[in-house]
């Protein structure tokens, strides 16, 4: 009952912004481009609220983030040439108004060192579960692992993954792109995402174990 009481607010939340960015169109548009735009925006707006929930760290942020990206596109319709191609154009617009918040507050997304190997790429989830073995009846190991998070200890997990290595995680696992998608979006080139796509899922492995013993969801041996 939470779940749906929430999804309904930002489906609510998502139309209250989306009326906000048409308000703001130039008073000489005619009023059928702007509900043209809206058909063609609207289908995507939870998906791009929960982009921008993930991106940032308050609920508060990701309201401003859509409100951005919103009148971004607003402003670069006529730039948008076929319809199908809205969803990814949206997360492009999305994640370039991110990256303008992050400089704006001093908080440029580096990249220094980070495709480079360390020892996360070393770690791996299912030699970790197979050895610690927390669940020795399970028939099912990893999902009974999997089950253990709930929506938040997700979310922590994935806040505390570096930027660039979060957002191909985000936008290939959670909202179905293509890798070559996901570069697109990103403005990186494909070999850059792959290897960005990598180390992220070594990241998240580890954050997930690390999560859960230190919240005593599982119980590890004393050496681990």
């Amino acid at each position: 009952m939470m779940h749906e009481a929430a999804h309904a607010e930002h489906v609510a939340l998502d139309a209250h912004e989306l009326a906000e960015a048409r308000d703001v169109a130039e008073v000489n548009d005619p009023a059928d481009a702007r509900d043209a735009f809206a058909g063609v925006v609207t289908p995507h707006l939870e998906a791009l609220y929960g982009y921008c929930r993930r991106l940032t760290d308050r609920a508060a942020d990701a309201e401003d983030l859509l409100q951005e990206t919103l009148l971004r596109a607003l402003r670069a319709r006529h730039g948008l040439r076929d319809a199908e191609r809205a969803r990814s154009w949206l997360f492009t617009i999305a994640t370039n108004a991110w990256r303008d918040q992050q400089r704006a507050r001093g908080r440029e997304v580096s990249t220094v060192s980070l495709d480079a190997s360390d020892a996360q790429d070393d770690f791996s989830l299912f030699a970790t579960l197979a050895i610690e073995d927390p669940f020795p009846y399970s028939d099912e190991l990893h999902l009974d692992f999997l089950r253990l998070f709930r929506d938040e200890d997700i979310h922590a997990v994935f806040a505390a993954i570096s930027p660039v290595r979060r957002l191909p995680l985000i936008l290939t696992a959670v909202h179905g792109f293509s890798c070559k998608e996901a570069a697109a979006i990103l403005d990186i080139p494909l070999g850059t995402l792959l290897s960005r796509l990598h180390r992220g899922r070594k990241q998240l492995e580890r954050g997930l174990w690390q999560y859960a013993v230190s919240r005593g969801l599982v119980k590890v041996s004393d050496d681990a």
